[in-house]
């Protein structure tokens, strides 16, 4: 057969299949309240993913926040074999089964990916007297135990993980107050219910701009890195790290996503490229930049390498903090 003959053969034959992809509507699991960063994350990515025609199929959010994200999480684990369903992770799936030995782990599901670390700031209301970190925790440790209100999202989860180390390195005690999402704990500050919270950059950013929240430090070991102005005199990089302000405690948590057990290698692989093509837009980049994520794209052996690795530091920190199940 002449070689224009055999062009002409292969020509005419239908394109290979590319592999797996999607056959109806993907429900992005959010295993926490709307509003909160994960929930804004989720739909950030959704319309990055409608924009840029990343994916035939629809995409719909899910908040599923019920029992500090037991909900979302338990969902997903029920939902074996289900490739249709991608549910977002953030620490409690390390931190739910140690405190109240939710019968979970998140070898339990098919890891897809991570794509950010997430920050967490120290925040008081801004007609609160409080300027510096320093200020504000004196005044703590002057009252009596208890008087000062710590809003947060959840109980026995990040937000208390990092309010009991900050008592600790501080030497005093809030009263800690659970609330069902960042959003919902951001309203409570800006209406004094609570003295201050450790939200996320993004759950207190629309506060923050509005100068009703003030940004007393960073639990992190370096500064933020975003130095646009947020605030008219203040960027991220701005806010000194919680160690500069005397108090080393630092935590962040990962953004990252899992499909059900019994779901395939060739499923995961196909959203978590997906997630790469989402981490190349301007969108993402530029969201980044507004909520001060830092950007942390890790799939296959990487990712499960840094899932050990921070599991085994929340236990610690859980079982020091006396947030631990008793077994």
């Amino acid at each position: 057969m002449a070689p224009l003959a055999v062009l002409a053969v292969f020509g005419a034959m239908p394109a290979q299949a590319a592999g797996w992809e999607p056959t109806r509507s993907v429900e992005i699991i959010v295993p926490a309240g709307a509003g909160g960063a994960s929930d804004q994350m989720a739909r950030t990515i959704q319309s990055i993913i409608l924009k840029h025609k990343l994916m035939k199929q629809s995409t719909l959010v899910l908040n599923k926040g019920g029992a500090s994200g037991a909900e979302g999480i338990m969902d997903t684990k029920a939902s074996a074999g289900d490739p249709h369903k991608l549910m977002v992770a953030f620490s409690a799936i390390y931190t739910l089964p140690i405190a109240v030995s939710l019968p979970f782990n998140w070898r339990d599901l098919n890891p897809v990916a991570m794509i950010a670390q997430d920050e967490f700031l120290l925040w008081a209301n801004a007609e609160a007297p409080y300027k510096t970190a320093a200020d504000y925790l004196k005044a703590v440790k002057a009252a009596p135990p208890g008087t000062f209100k710590m809003g947060g999202t959840g109980a026995k989860r990040e937000d208390q993980i990092i309010t009991v180390a900050l008592e600790k390195a501080a030497g005093v005690k809030f009263t800690y107050v659970p609330y069902k999402s960042g959003g919902e704990a951001a309203t409570q500050l800006v209406g004094k219910h609570t003295d201050s919270n450790v939200n996320n950059p993004s759950e207190n950013i629309a506060q923050w701009r509005a100068g009703q929240v003030n940004a007393l430090c960073v639990f992190s070991e370096q500064r933020m890195v975003y130095k646009d102005k947020i605030t008219k005199d203040q960027s991220w990089s701005d806010i000194p790290t919680c160690k500069e302000a005397g108090y080393d405690v630092h935590y962040q948590m990962l953004r990252a996503f899992f499909l059900p057990p019994n779901t395939t290698e060739e499923q995961a692989k196909y959203y978590a490229d997906l997630m790469k093509k989402v981490s190349e837009t301007q969108e993402w980049k530029d969201y980044l930049a507004k909520q001060a994520l830092k950007g942390d794209y890790r799939t296959g052996a990487d990712f499960v390498k840094f899932l050990e690795k921070d599991e085994a530091n929340h236990k610690t920190l859980m079982q020091e903090a006396g947030l631990a199940a008793k077994k």
